[in-house]
């Protein structure tokens, strides 16, 4: 039986008019406050993020990707964030899941998964997340594998036509890692992602009823320190999307004020840009911007001096990557949930309306900032800062 998911096709939507990243962005902030309200699966979006090249980023060179710095597919997946975070996201987990065949695949998944996704320009999902152990992976004779159960915050799975994903082997004792068609039989995509934020990340739950796996289909994930690098490319996916909602809230704000802003009856100014009180707001807004920018700059660098080691990557250089990366999370956290919510001090109460959806950028921001506790990453950020102490390897760090 063949279930090759072949190319990615959009038959609902004409031809999108982007082919690069400047209209890509405008397209997107002119749809951005419609879609939010609505929610779903945003395919037209999706096919013009294709179209403007961006699923191939993260692919090595030598299977006919772009092979780019990580500095600079975050700085794309970061501009995204400024329009549409919930956009940005669909595009920094397809880079997170070419990784996961990368670091877990061996030289013939490689050739087959990313050479596929440059051939075919497929959209990747991913049921990824160790800690949900409801899907059960039965081994099979052949040295494959049943699935059987469910996994949830599945991103990204509704209208890919790959998957990565994560299982437990009751048996054996262990999680089972692997990649299948999303069209395989036995799979059900649910249309179940409701939050109050990023509403169009295709995170909706994955149900696997026999599914099988075959044994070229399963990876094999490493504790060398190359390999543990996916779990640090995850977490900077996260941490520029966090800066880029702080840009697009500070954005949204200044274009707001300048259209629209009035002074207040005791400023004695003639206009909302030259009152004292606005001046010092924005000026707080984006010293806090540029901060979480600048370190999740360096955080960037500093996976990519890492991956450019391979397997020679050392575990104290790995150690000092997921340090930077918990540095710039925590305050690029920060900052785009106080500056989503100070763009309404800026803004005063008529930005409020709901057609606006101004609020969405405080809402993202919430919800994004929920997936992992920042007080542990500020306990190991304190750990380093009192007795030099790296971090641990983890599932977040």
């Amino acid at each position: 039986m063949n279930d090759s998911p072949g190319r990615a096709l959009d038959p609902h939507h004409a031809r999108p008019p982007v082919h690069d990243l400047p209209a890509l962005l405008e397209a997107l902030r002119e749809t951005a406050a419609e879609r939010d309200r609505a929610g779903g699966h945003a395919a037209r979006e999706k096919q013009w993020i294709a179209d403007a090249g961006l699923l191939t980023l993260a692919v090595p060179r030598e299977f006919g990707g772009q092979g780019a710095r990580w500095h600079d597919i975050y700085e794309t997946i970061r501009a995204i964030a400024s329009v549409d975070s919930a956009l940005a996201h669909l595009l920094g987990f397809q880079c997170l899941q070419v990784v996961s065949v990368d670091v877990w695949g061996n030289d013939a998944q490689r050739s087959r998964y990313l050479g596929g996704t440059i051939e075919n320009h497929w959209w990747w999902g991913n049921a990824v997340n160790p800690l949900d152990t409801r899907l059960v992976a039965t081994a099979t004779t052949e040295g494959g594998y049943r699935l059987d159960g469910a996994k949830g915050f599945c991103s990204g799975t509704r209208g890919s036509q790959m998957m990565t994903f994560s299982a437990h082997d009751a048996v054996a004792g262990k999680p089972v890692f692997g990649v299948v068609p999303t069209t395989r039989a036995g799979i059900t995509v649910h249309e179940d992602w409701d939050p109050i934020g990023q509403r169009q990340t295709d995170s909706g739950s994955v149900s696997f009823d026999n599914v099988r796996v075959e044994p070229h289909e399963v990876l094999q994930r490493s504790d060398v320190p190359r390999a543990t690098l996916r779990t640090l490319v995850s977490q900077l996916v996260l941490t520029n999307l966090f800066v880029g909602i702080a840009q697009g809230a500070l954005d949204e704000a200044r274009r707001y004020v300048l259209q629209y802003g009035r002074p207040w009856i005791a400023s004695g100014v003639a206009r909302a840009a030259d009152d004292p009180y606005q001046l010092q707001r924005f000026g707080e807004m984006r010293l806090k911007t540029i901060a979480a920018q600048a370190l999740a700059d360096r955080a960037a660098d500093a996976l990519d001096d890492a991956w450019q080691q391979g397997f020679e990557l050392a575990a104290q250089q790995r150690a000092q990557v997921a340090l930077a990366t918990s540095e710039a999370k925590v305050f690029a956290h920060r900052a785009a949930l106080d500056v989503s919510e100070a763009l309404f001090d800026a803004c005063g109460a008529r930005a409020t309306g709901a057609p606006l959806a101004l609020d969405r950028f405080w809402r993202n921001a919430r919800v994004h900032t929920l997936h992992d506790p920042l007080d542990y990453r500020v306990r190991d950020i304190g750990r380093y800062a009192l007795e030099g102490t790296l971090p641990d390897v983890s599932l977040y760090t």
